[in-house]
């Protein structure tokens, strides 16, 4: 009797045992069959995202990598605006690498050394870069505007076409366009609330009022390309 049941116990477990390894091959079958729905669901978004951003010129999440960079010292005068950051060589900057932050674009890189990097700030007067009007195609030029202290950030905006209208009460956003070639497009830059006749009087020139806290940043965000592999 004692053998029988000990067989019996054990053809119990070993029957159990079974039914459980199929109930979890079961389960690995649907979950593989939902990560596999799954990936292609990811695909065909991925695919529609790049889709859209090549039809509606959108800005390209996948092009940059954001290298977030501290603010460690600031020199703003008459023609320099520049400010120092805490990353350099060493973490992939490159000259003439695109700034950003929350607001907008701060500038681009001037000089990169292993562990810090110096950014020329939008407003500085030396610093150019093309842009368009949201809404609108046309390539403006931006420059800095000459200022000293940590006044109202300016910048001066020339080639805006004689269609724009804008006024105080009906402002203007500048954008960045990908003509530049080291932002992408769509990123603000900042606003023009008076336009007037060029000195050529086919465009129109006037100033460009940058974020208030353009001057007051403690963190930027550098624009680092990523290998065409990476994006595929």
């Amino acid at each position: 009797m004692s053998w029988a049941r000990d067989l019996q116990n054990f053809w119990a477990h070993e029957t159990k045992s079974k039914t459980e390894l199929l109930e979890m091959n079961r389960d690995l079958a649907r979950l593989n069959g939902a990560y596999r729905l799954q990936v292609m669901q990811n695909e065909s978004l991925r695919q529609e995202v790049k889709r859209m951003e090549t039809l509606l010129d959108m800005p390209s999440q996948t092009s940059y990598k954001y290298e977030v960079a501290r603010v460690v010292h600031r020199q703003i005068g008459s023609w320099w605006h520049e400010m120092i950051v805490r990353k350099g060589r060493d973490n992939g900057i490159l000259e003439g690498a695109g700034v950003v932050y929350a607001g907008g674009i701060v500038g681009k890189v001037r000089k990169v050394y292993s562990g810090t990097s110096i950014i020329r700030l939008v407003t500085s007067p030396s610093f150019r870069m093309v842009a368009t009007f949201q809404g609108d195609t046309q390539p403006v030029y931006i420059q800095g505007w000459q200022q000293s202290g940590l006044g109202t950030p300016l910048g001066r905006v020339r080639n805006a076409p004689v269609s724009i209208r804008v006024s105080p009460q009906n402002p203007s956003l500048l954008v960045s366009s990908r003509l530049g070639g080291v932002f992408p497009s769509g990123l603000p830059i900042g606003t023009v609330k008076v336009l007037g006749q060029a000195s050529s009087g086919l465009s129109q020139e006037g100033p460009v009022n940058f974020p208030s806290d353009l001057f007051q940043l403690n963190e930027v965000a550098i624009l680092v390309p990523l290998p065409a592999s990476a994006m595929e």
